[in-house]
C-alpha cells in the first residue's frame, strides 16, 4: 500500500468514526435550525479562522448553491463592523478544531446578545466554544494525517464532510429539484439544460426579412446572404405573422441541383421551401429543441422556427446557436 493510499484510508476512517459517533439529537437539532433558517428566509452565517475558515467558506458556497442564503464572516472583520450582517433569525455555524479559537470566542457574546442561534462544529465537545452554542457537532479526530500530527488534514476532511452531509440532507428534506439547483448554476451544463429556452438563443424575427411564396430565386439568394442566418422564412398570404415555409441553405443547394440552370429563372420560393416546417414554442427548453433536431437528423434539420402559442413567428433557432451555447448533450 502506498503512503498516499494509506493517508486516504486514514481520512476515510476518521470520517467513518465521526459518522458513528455523532449524536442523532444534535444532528436533528442542527437540521431543524437550518430548516427554520430557510422558512424565515434568513441566512446561514459561517465563521472560522485559518484552515477552519477555508472549510467554512466552502460550506457556505455549498449551501448558497442549493438555495439557502449562506455567507462567510471573517471573525476579525466582525469585531470591526461586519457583525452587522448577523440578524436574530439567522443561524451562525462556528468552526474550530480546538473549540478555543480566540477570535470566535470574542464574537460569541455579541451573537448571543442578538438572540441568534449558534451551531458549533468543533473537534472538542468539552470546549469553551461548544459550551456557548445551542447545538454541538463533534468533528474530533484521534490524529491528523500529517506525519507531524500538526497540519489540519483529517480534522478539516471531517469538518468538510459534516458540512456536505448537512447540505445533502437539507436538500432532501426541502425537496430541492434539479430545476431548483439549476437556478443557481445558470452557466453550468445542468443550468443551461434546465433554464435556457428556444427564445433565449433564437435569432429574433425582427432581424429576419420574411419572403412571399412567389419570391424569385435571385431574391431568395439575396435574403439568405443579407440576413446571414443560413435560412429565411416564408409568411402566409392570409396572415403575415405566421410561417408557411422555411428555406435553408441546404434547400437552395438541392433546388439548384435538381433543376436545370435553364429553369432557375422560373423558380419561386414555393417550389423548394419546406412547407409547414416543424416548429418549437419560445418557452421550449433549448436542450429539448436540440433533441428534436437530433431525432430528425435524417431530415437534416439544422434550423427550427420558433413560434408563440398563437403560432406567430418569434424567430429562428439554429443548431449553431445551440452548440455555441454549450448544449451538446441530449437530456435523458
Amino acid at each position: 500500500m502506498s503512503a498516499l493510499t494509506n493517508c486516504l484510508k486514514e481520512e476515510a476512517a476518521a470520517i467513518d468514526a465521526v459518522a458513528k459517533r455523532l449524536p442523532d439529537d444534535q444532528v436533528e437539532a442542527a437540521l431543524t435550525l437550518l430548516e427554520k433558517c430557510a422558512q424565515n428566509k434568513s441566512k446561514l452565517v459561517l465563521t472560522g479562522v485559518g484552515k477552519s475558515g477555508i472549510v467554512a467558506r466552502k460550506i457556505a458556497a455549498t449551501f448558497s448553491s442549493i438555495g439557502l442564503m449562506a455567507i462567510y464572516l471573517n471573525p476579525l472583520d466582525a469585531l470591526h463592523g461586519d457583525l452587522g450582517v448577523v440578524a436574530p433569525d439567522d443561524v451562525v455555524l462556528l468552526l474550530s478544531n480546538s473549540g478555543e479559537t480566540e477570535e470566535l470566542l470574542q464574537i460569541l457574546p455579541h451573537i448571543k446578545r442578538r438572540g441568534t442561534s449558534r451551531i458549533a462544529l468543533v473537534g472538542k465537545t468539552q470546549s469553551s466554544l461548544a459550551h456557548q452554542c445551542d447545538v454541538v457537532l463533534d468533528a474530533g479526530v484521534d490524529k491528523e494525517v500529517c506525519p507531524l500530527n500538526l497540519a489540519p488534514t483529517a480534522s478539516t476532511a471531517v469538518a468538510m464532510a459534516i458540512g456536505d452531509a448537512l447540505a445533502a440532507v437539507w436538500m432532501e428534506r426541502r425537496g430541492i429539484s434539479p430545476e431548483d439547483f439549476a437556478l443557481n448554476h445558470p452557466a453550468g451544463s445542468l443550468g443551461k439544460q434546465l433554464t435556457l429556452t428556444a427564445a433565449d438563443l433564437m435569432v429574433p424575427v425582427g432581424k429576419l426579412s420574411p419572403l412571399e411564396s412567389n419570391t424569385a430565386l435571385p431574391d431568395v439568394v439575396a435574403h439568405l446572404t443579407t440576413d446571414g442566418v443560413g435560412a429565411c422564412w416564408v409568411s402566409r398570404k392570409d396572415d403575415e405573422k405566421r410561417i408557411q415555409g422555411l428555406i435553408t441553405d441546404g434547400d437552395l443547394r438541392r433546388a439548384l441541383q435538381t433543376h436545370s440552370p435553364t429553369d432557375w429563372d422560373d423558380l419561386k420560393a414555393h417550389d423548394f421551401m419546406t412547407v409547414d416546417p416543424i416548429t418549437v414554442f419560445g418557452f421550449t427548453l433549448a436542450i429539448d429543441a436540440l433533441e428534436q433536431m437530433e431525432r430528425n437528423r435524417r431530415k437534416s434539420i439544422g434550423v427550427l422556427p420558433v413560434v408563440d402559442q398563437e403560432k406567430n413567428m418569434l424567430g429562428l433557432l439554429r443548431l449553431h446557436d445551440l452548440v455555441e451555447a454549450g448544449l451538446t448533450k441530449i437530456k435523458d
